[in-house]
């Protein structure tokens, strides 16, 4: 097995439309992204080689077009889509987590969000 290192993008900020809800179709709310990549080294580290790792640039860019694109009724499966995504786009990542945070999740009650982890391995 080849080194690893980790690149995590934290707290990325979208306004979406998910939910289960009519209204929260209507509505739409901000929805908090964390990906946390585990990327085989190659040559990147060593030879300072921007073709060899992943773009965070790139990879923000992704999430967002996934999380601002079509509704998802579960935040689970819009995490999986972009874990699955990511590892797909970026032939170096071998492990990715997505967390998504839901701050305005309808629940009868009070609380700061609802956060889905999902984590895919590559193929």
């Amino acid at each position: 097995m080849t080194a690893t290192y980790i690149i995590t993008l934290k707290n990325c900020a979208f306004f979406a439309r998910h939910g289960v809800l009519d209204e929260e179709e209507f509505l739409g709310q901000r929805f908090f992204v964390d990906a946390e990549l585990e990327v085989e080294q190659g040559t990147a580290l060593a030879e300072d080689c921007i073709d060899d790792t992943v773009h965070y640039g790139i990879a923000f860019a992704e999430i967002e077009r996934i999380v601002t694109g079509r509704r998802r009724y579960l935040i689970e499966a819009l995490a999986l889509e972009v874990a699955k995504t990511l590892c797909a786009r970026f032939r170096q990542i071998r492990r990715a987590k997505v967390s998504i945070r839901k701050p305005n999740a309808p629940v009868p009650g009070v609380l700061d969000y609802v956060e889905v982890t999902v984590e895919h391995v590559a193929e």
